[in-house]
């Protein structure tokens, strides 16, 4: 194997722990480390490079749940298959959090098929925390399109979103999720529904009107497309994602996936596959829509980068949203569409009209260009971090054994069994009155494991009164 001895640079802003995983990570792609191959322990590599323990664990720690390694118990970290063949070619450049304890359920075998019906969208009145984002800031922006661009507001917006947001969303997205893109094909609207309704009338008009989605998944969007006449397959997800030897062939498909964070599961697609994915999509004519919501708030090491970023057949659609972000309301989300689909989007985008307020586009374009986006996001990661640590505390607490958290390693919510015979419709009441969301999740085995399995909404809680509320559902369950 080849030995690892990587140049690092404590003068740089970038930690040493992903300098090693850089070089690593390099090292893998280039085919200097092969399949198969065993990483140096953390103590011997540690001791060569002198480096700390903590240093090296950080690192393997994020080529694992990328999918660059894996680990075996009691022998050590290997090198994964990484490519399906060399037709894919990224550029060389440059574990899910367990805390408190807790006993982590395997998120590969609990789903079912049909989620269809299990999330209500009209929400009672939750806790909400004022803390997650800076309106003051907020306000100020907003005022400067009031006052300096008022003319600008007395016209409509542009179908495609307005051009400073694009512009600004086109540096944050490279920056921060290696998504390579130019503002003419990115495409603004008002929430991922109604996005999602955009793209399928794109995908009509290029000749696709078959939709794959995971299973467990998103429903909503499964239904959007469905509504508007596709045919709908659902797939099945497992711990390493969806099952890409369910993909159909020969069949022009959109597969609708969440590689980096799957909702419910949290399972996360390795690297591995993330390039099967792509050329499954490239020998049948077919597009992979990555969903990206949320991917940004990771809490141990850095966010998995977009599949998007490693697309060299122009096969991947980019979805995301400021929604977990900055706040709910705002409703702005978008998509990076591949050349040949943006081209589409240009020839009907002026039989349409753009559903974002124009105003809170170029206030968030001017968030972003003042760097106040990005200090927001770095904040949200501290501070639900913190949230997540006290969650998993209280329920170690007031509820081991009895509620078994699955999905910690990011998102605004945990995936949680409970061993409850009450109903699904009680188990959300009994939480809602006490400000927390629940929602139910239908799985294959809940009469026989005689445990129910739900998403618990943890993000608004303020930090102070995570363990009382916890501890006071909790109770309420166990009655």
């Amino acid at each position: 194997m080849k030995a690892i001895i990587p140049v690092l640079n404590t003068e740089i802003k970038r930690p040493v722990y992903l300098q090693l995983y850089d070089y690593i990570k390099s090292s893998i792609l280039s085919g200097e480390i092969s399949e198969g191959e065993k990483l140096p322990s953390l103590r011997s590599l540690s001791k060569s490079l002198s480096l700390s323990l903590t240093t090296i664990a950080s690192a393997y720690e994020q080529l694992e749940v990328e999918g660059y390694i894996y680990s075996k118990p009691q022998s050590g970290y290997y090198i994964r298959s990484v490519r399906l063949n060399m037709s894919q070619k990224p550029e060389q450049k440059g574990k899910t959090i367990q805390t408190a304890n807790q006993p982590v359920a395997s998120a590969s075998s609990v789903w079912e098929s049909d989620t269809s019906g299990a999330f209500s969208y009209s929400m009672p009145p939750y806790k909400y925390d004022l803390s997650c984002f800076d309106f003051t800031k907020w306000k100020k922006c907003m005022s400067h399109v009031l006052t300096e661009h008022a003319d600008l507001l007395m016209f409509e917006s542009d179908p495609q979103g307005e051009a400073a947001l694009r512009y600004e969303l086109c540096k944050y997205l490279f920056s921060a999720r290696g998504v390579k893109c130019t503002p003419d094909q990115i495409v603004i609207g008002a929430g991922t529904q109604q996005i999602t309704g955009s793209l399928s009338l794109i995908l009509r008009n290029y000749g696709i009107d078959h939709i794959v989605v995971e299973d467990p998944g998103y429903t909503p969007v499964r239904h959007i497309f469905h509504d508007r006449g596709f045919a709908v397959t659902p797939v099945a997800v497992n711990e390493n994602g969806i099952l890409i030897e369910k993909l159909p062939v020969n069949i022009r498909t959109a597969a609708y996936i969440k590689p980096s964070n799957q909702f419910p599961t949290g399972a996360v697609i390795p690297i591995g596959n993330r390039y099967k994915l792509i050329d499954w999509a490239a020998q049948n004519g077919s597009f992979i829509i990555e969903d990206d919501y949320d991917s940004e708030l990771r809490y141990t090491g850095k966010p998995i980068p977009s599949m998007q970023g490693l697309d060299s057949e122009n096969r991947v659609i980019y979805l995301g949203s400021f929604s977990s972000t900055l706040f709910s309301s705002v409703k702005i989300s978008y998509m990076v569409l591949p050349e040949q689909l943006a081209q589409i989007f240009l020839t009907i985008k002026n039989d349409y009209t753009q559903t974002c307020s124009k105003a809170e586009q170029l206030a968030l374009a001017i968030f972003m260009e003042r760097g106040l986006y990005q200090i927001n996001i770095k904040k949200l990661r501290t501070l639900y971090a913190q949230k997540l640590q006290k969650l998993l505390s209280a329920i170690d607490k007031y509820g081991k054994n009895f509620v078994l958290p699955i999905n910690t390693a990011s998102g605004i919510n945990i995936t949680i069994t409970i061993a409850t015979q009450k109903s699904p419709e009680t188990v959300s009441e009994e939480a809602a009155d006490f400000g927390v969301p629940v929602r139910y999740i239908k799985t294959k085995d809940t009469a026989a494991s005689g445990r129910s399995t739900y998403i618990l909404y943890y993000n608004q809680i303020p930090l102070g009164e995570i363990e009382s509320s916890i501890k006071s559902i909790i109770e309420t369950w166990k009655h």
